[in-house]
């Protein structure tokens, strides 16, 4: 949120620079990104001077130029060579100096000295469009006589720099979201400094209502939905052109003036935070206000001419026949007010805070009014600001204040009971706070001390501090105002004796394992836990309806929590793509979100919501590219297995436990489950299929990726140890088997079966080629297996090493219909 230095100045005496507000913003939680310049005029008229044209003739080279001698008050007249037809003798102008630096458009240019049709020229003498004053380029400007020379145009025009601090607001803190709120939080720190400072709220004491006449009634049917309505008539208003003043004001916070009454509404709600809205009275069919909601399927066109198509849960602001505001968020096309309004019916509400920001986030609006209405606001100012504006408009646009005040407000919302004890003050911050200086601190943040004991405090928190609802988050405001850096850190060391817990061993094996990852060429990547619903649709392995939706997204491209860690990096890998980086390998940390609707009870609300920590790889590519050393290799799903494998063993998992069955989908085109014998899912891996690929733009590329259950891991590790032995004596023996088998066996149906017929002395069973081609049978292929055998205490001879390989032969005959080639 941007906050005008100049603005703040109206509320607060400050002798402080505008870094200096930044830092003391900072200070107290309001961290303040950047500060900034900002110039009404471009370039702020610095080198142009007030001057006085003492002779004036025709240019001898020139039948319409003329040359001028001026006096801008720095001795020397100047010779300055001028072609505007209206340039006297006697005259007050402004002048541009040798060196003043002029702009038009984007474009800029230095004034120099130089010869103009053989004559020199120093100087300028300006027209209001050549200094950003104005269009008009007929003439040069001619100021009144009583402008006095050798003055600068900038204090003759009364041009101010101002400076706008960039304000991050937090989501709790909403009373910040004004001048006057920031001004506050301020004059507190100011105080706590040794500047004791006084806020000055904008007066309302002349606030009258001028004429009995009938006004604009109201009626409030929604009324769960409507805290507080205020509203006012104000009959007989000009609507023109605001003046500079308030212009200034709102383009230093970015804000485009439209008109002096709808400037009026943004300038109050900057100034106060709090949101108004102006109607023309005359177009209020009826002369009825009416807070309610439509019926379902109800058209409303905007501001913006964006028709929109309404629900019964979207609040709005109508007359007595049809919409005119989507309350809280927009307002209507044809209700708002123009040059033509004569009457003006203005609104301050506040409005349910769930209300607004399902409404906005339904239409994907995010407005300066829903942004501060979605955060909760203070009931108890609506008729202030009311009053606020209702005397800015009869002083910048005339007109009467008609009829009473109509004000709706069922329930009265009071200040918030806190009762807090110096003993929990000094415990949570770590240092002892005189009292005096604790009661000092809660009024300037205008936090009511009802009554006192030697203990502590009880307190009313003020109802625009919604966040501020228990004694520990009256502490905290304490601590803020009176500085963080403030409590000294003890020279003692004071430590618990500690020791490993579960959540220590995850996190050291997610180190080991990005660790290994790293050194393995992959990147690591963090992605969002938020994704678009529609990533879902159509998916049987990931169903849409199992998605944890969202209440309240923050756009429609978030409004979910994901199930899979996929899409995310599918978004990474298009975006390095399209950047021309083709060859990834990312891997990425995160948690997956679930709803289960079958397994939610009555009794336990989040029954059915699940909450997994996962490991996501990816790779897609090439392995090897512009290598001397090697020819270019593609990346392949086998890569990406022995990835997965090499992670499974560094964890202590026995592989050969590790059951890998085929699956395929919407998900992968090809790929593999890995389970334990009972069962539970360790992760998949496999080839994404290329309709997903295609859905998230990606093309011409295979991408693989596996997902691995972080959870289960530790579930299955959490006995692992490392066990050392000594290495044996004897030496290891290979024998290799070609082997014909169906197309459909796997090499680990291979493997299984092959330790099923040897326990005791095979150690390992690798593959080394795979054959399919015109010298087998259509159904056939060939592998080519090596196996590893061993015996700790002898050397092994070659009859039980036959007899070893005849038992493992015979095995994979009978199991798998093996036969030799």
């Amino acid at each position: 949120m941007n906050i005008s230095y100049n603005w703040l100045k109206e509320y607060l005496p400050l002798d402080l620079s505008p870094d200096e507000v930044a830092a003391a913003l900072t200070s107290t939680g309001l961290e303040t990104g950047s500060v900034n310049e900002v110039q009404p005029v471009r370039g702020g008229l610095e080198g142009l001077v007030v001057g006085e044209v003492l002779t004036c003739t025709a240019h001898p080279g020139s039948d319409h130029l003329h040359l001028t001698t001026v006096d801008t008050g720095s001795g020397e007249p100047l010779r300055i060579v001028c072609g505007a037809p209206n340039v006297a003798a006697g005259q007050k102008v402004v002048v541009a100096t040798v060196g003043t630096t002029l702009y038009s458009g984007e474009e800029k240019f230095v004034i120099k000295r130089s010869r103009i049709r053989g004559e020199e020229s120093c100087g300028m003498i300006c027209a209001e469009d050549e200094i950003g004053l104005g269009t008009d380029h007929s003439g040069i400007i001619v100021l009144p006589a009583d402008a006095q020379t050798g003055m600068s145009a900038r204090e003759y025009y009364g041009i101010e720099s101002d400076w706008t601090l960039e304000v991050d607001i937090t989501p709790n803190r909403v009373d910040a979201t004004s001048h006057c709120g920031v001004a506050r939080d301020l004059a507190a720190w100011l105080t706590q400094a040794g500047r004791p400072t006084a806020l000055k709220r904008p007066a309302v004491d002349a606030f009258r209502i001028d004429s009995p006449l009938p006004a604009v009634t109201l009626e409030v049917v929604s009324r769960d939905a409507c805290l507080r309505y205020s509203g006012l008539t104000v009959r007989g208003v000009s609507v023109k052109e605001s003046p500079a003043w308030l212009k200034n004001r709102l383009q230093a916070i970015g804000l485009r003036p439209i008109n002096n009454v709808v400037d009026i509404t943004n300038f109050v709600l900057h100034e106060l935070g709090q949101p108004l809205h102006a109607f023309d009275a005359a177009k209020i069919k009826g002369g009825q206000v009416v807070v309610r909601t439509m019926p379902e399927g109800t058209k409303f066109v905007t501001l913006d001419g964006v028709e929109r198509t309404l629900t019964g849960e979207d609040l709005m602001i109508c007359s007595a026949e049809e919409p005119m505001c989507i309350a809280g968020v927009f307002g209507g096309l044809d209700s708002g007010v123009t040059e033509q309004t004569a009457d003006v019916f203005l609104e301050s509400a506040c409005f349910h805070p769930a209300w607004v920001r399902r409404t906005a986030r339904r239409f994907g609006l995010n407005t300066d009014a829903s942004f501060r209405f979605e955060r909760g606001l203070d009931p108890n100012q609506t008729v202030y600001a009311l009053k606020r504006a209702a005397l800015l408009v009869k002083e910048l646009a005339g007109g009467e204040i008609t009829g009473d005040i109509r004000d709706f407000y069922p329930e009265e919302v009071k200040p918030w009971p806190v009762d807090i004890t110096y003993r929990k003050i000094n415990a949570l911050i770590g240092k002892e706070i005189p009292a005096e200086t604790v009661k000092c601190i809660l009024a300037s943040l205008e936090i009511a001390i009802v009554s006192e004991t030697d203990g502590g405090l009880s307190l009313r928190v003020p109802v625009y501090r919604m966040d501020v609802r228990r004694e520990v988050d009256v502490i905290e405001e304490i601590l803020r105002i009176y500085g963080y850096n403030r409590v000294e850190v003890d020279e003692r060391v004071r430590s618990t004796l500690g020791y490993r817990t579960p959540t220590d061993r995850r996190y050291r094996l997610e180190t080991l394992i990005s660790e290994q990852l790293c050194g393995a060429g992959f990147h690591e990547i963090l992605n969002n836990s938020q994704t678009r619903l529609a990533c879902y649709d159509g998916l049987t392995t990931y169903p849409a309806a199992n998605a944890v939706q969202l209440l309240n997204p923050l756009s429609a491209d978030l409004n979910a929590m994901r199930q899979t860690l996929l899409f995310g990096g599918l978004q990474s890998i298009a975006h390095n793509m399209n950047h021309r980086n083709r060859n990834l390998r990312f891997f990425e940390f995160g948690n997956c979100y679930a709803f289960r609707a079958e397994e939610q009870t009555p009794e336990e609300a989040l029954s059915g919501y699940r909450e997994e920590y996962r490991l996501g790889l990816w790779t897609c590519g090439r392995r090897i590219e512009n290598s001397w050393a090697h020819a270019n290799e593609d990346a392949s799903v086998y890569e990406l297995k022995a990835c997965v494998q090499h992670i499974l063993t560094r964890l202590g998992v026995d592989l050969r436990k590790v059951a890998e069955n085929a699956v395929s989908g919407d998900v992968y085109a090809s790929g593999l489950r890995l389970e334990t014998p009972s069962g539970r899912l360790l992760g998949t891996l496999g080839v994404v299929d290329r309709k997903l690929l295609k859905r998230m733009d990606i093309s011409g590329e295979e991408v693989y990726y596996a997902e691995l259950s972080w959870d289960a891991l530790m579930k299955e590790t959490r006995n692992a140890g490392v066990v050392f032995s000594e290495i044996s004596r004897y030496p290891e023996v290979k024998r290799d088997l070609a082997l014909l088998l169906d197309r459909d066996v796997l090499f680990r149906s291979v493997e299984e079966t092959a330790f099923e017929s040897e326990r005791k002395l095979l150690r390992r069973v690798e593959l080394f080629d795979v054959y399919e081609g015109s010298h087998l049978p259509p159904d056939k292929k060939s592998y080519a297996v090596s196996f590893y055998l061993q015996d700790e205490s002898r050397t092994l001879t070659d009859r039980q090493i036959d007899r070893i390989m005849q038992k493992i032969r015979a095995g994979l005959e009978q199991k798998l219909g093996a036969r030799l080639r």
